[in-house]
């Protein structure tokens, strides 16, 4: 088995494309799937993509990948201001953990500028919409020697 990426998403992210264009844009879910799938292949990455509205769902994912995987890619979405508990998930791990989000969060309303993830990200990507995820592949595949093309 290959180098394997857990990709979380959190809640509302399922409404991509629909869910106020404006500021996410109009790219599905299922279109940002795609994209970091392709980037994945070229990087040999093996991508395990996944969304969930249910914060215990992540936090159980989040173990998961602490078996399965070697590194993720975390947008949570609104509980990245709120989740002590994915917070404490990711710390538990240990994985390299990126954490993405689609628009710029220091734009947009106060509490959105406080993030629990961070504290257990290597690195933070805001405000590049979907390739915001490909650059988190692409940091993954550094940090872990695996990136196969430059």
């Amino acid at each position: 088995m290959g180098t394997t990426i857990m990709v979380l998403n959190g809640p509302n992210l399922n409404l991509l494309g629909i869910r106020e264009p404006g500021i996410y844009g109009t790219e599905t879910l299922a279109d940002i799937e795609s994209i970091c799938k392709r980037r994945g292949e070229k990087l040999g990455l093996e991508i395990d993509f996944r969304q969930s509205n249910n914060e215990g769902e992540l936090v159980g994912w989040i173990h998961e990948a602490g078996r399965k995987a070697d590194a993720i890619v975390l947008n949570a979405a609104a509980y990245t201001h709120t989740s002590v508990a994915l917070m404490d998930a990711l710390l538990s791990v240990g994985l390299p953990v990126i954490e993405v989000h689609l628009s710029n969060i220091f734009r947009r309303e106060d509490f959105r500028h406080h993030s629990y993830v961070s504290k257990a990200a290597v690195g933070v990507i805001c405000g590049l919409g979907s390739h915001g995820y490909e650059l988190a592949l692409e940091a993954l595949a550094k940090t872990l020697n695996t990136t196969q093309e430059a």
